[in-house]
């Protein structure tokens, strides 16, 4: 790079009311084949020139156990979407090639969390291990007071403007993709819910319903031996609330198992999304589920309560 071209770089990041930090880092793209397809994947490798101010600028953490990353001499750190697409763990060696078609080996040290991209991470004394090159900068990370997707893109665009400039990487970019996916599923998410909430409607009231159409003679009878209404609806709806409590229980177990193939299959090789369950996605649907077989109680007992006895116990069963 020129001189006056490193100059103007340097004033633009010198920039006190735009650029709140940043950070001198070595960027270099790779590709690997991974996933269902064998598709060519494109992996950003990241080597800081100082690791004690780079969780400033990127967080390297463990998604299970929520603890720091830090960048070791000893190996690389990888992103879990492309971790789980090559099926490598910790201390696993992966083969990346360089823009040259040059083939590299990297040692995982270990696999942080992160939602799009694919990324690798190193320190400078490892980046030379495994390039057999003096490292040296390239790039750098900037942190803007001003965040938003405009404000960064307008930053960006002032940036690509001078003759220094080759390329700019924005998470904004990547955190608006992101968002964008998530807005699309939760909007069939909450057609499902509506559909299930109806579904579950229909298959309860219809069940009961025909339970007690099937049974009425012998629900006339305990009536008339002087059971009260409410030992006589819990005498027909205790199997509506067992079937229901099984239910639960069974799409509990299965929704948990399609969520996880869901959130594998839809997303593309870039993008990955949190496996986790929250307590919530399983307290909702019992709360709903119960909350209708409740109100379906009720509806019951009204109609068992208006039951003629005599009308029933004289029909031919």
């Amino acid at each position: 790079m020129e001189q006056d071209e490193q100059k103007e770089i340097d004033e633009k990041l010198s920039d006190g009311e735009t650029i709140k930090s940043h950070s001198s880092i070595y960027y270099e793209e790779y590709s690997v084949t991974a996933g269902k397809s064998k598709d060519n994947q494109t992996i950003k490798m990241i080597c800081p020139e100082k690791t004690d101010d780079f969780s400033d600028y990127i967080s390297l953490d463990d998604r299970k156990n929520k603890q720091q990353i830090s960048l070791s001499d000893d190996g690389v750190v990888i992103s879990e979407r492309l971790a789980k697409l090559l099926d490598v763990s910790d201390g696993d060696t992966i083969t990346l090639k360089d823009s040259s078609g040059k083939s590299m080996n990297l040692k995982i040290a270990d696999i942080t969390e992160m939602y799009t991209g694919h990324f690798v991470f190193t320190s400078p004394a490892y980046y030379e291990t495994f390039s057999s090159q003096e490292f040296s900068t390239n790039a750098y990370l900037i942190k803007l007071f001003d965040s938003s997707f405009d404000h960064a893109n307008q930053v960006a665009s002032e940036f690509m403007k001078l003759d220094g400039i080759a390329g700019i990487v924005q998470n904004t970019t990547m955190i608006n993709q992101i968002n964008i996916i998530v807005k699309s599923l939760n909007k069939i998410m909450w057609v499902l819910i509506l559909v299930a909430v109806l579904l579950g409607v229909v298959i309860l009231y219809n069940l009961t319903n025909i339970n007690v159409s099937e049974r009425i003679r012998e629900l006339s009878t305990i009536k008339v031996l002087g059971f009260f209404d409410k030992e006589v609806t819990l005498y027909i709806y205790r199997e509506t609330i067992i079937l229901t409590l099984i239910g639960i229980l069974t799409g509990f177990l299965t929704g948990d198992w399609l969520y996880k193939y869901i959130i594998t299959v839809v997303p593309p090789d870039e993008v990955m999304f949190n496996p986790a369950l929250s307590l919530r996605a399983f307290a909702v649907p019992f709360v709903l589920i119960s909350l209708i077989t409740l109100i379906l109680g009720f509806v019951i007992n009204r109609r068992l309560r208006n039951v003629d006895m005599l009308d029933a116990l004289k029909s031919v069963s």
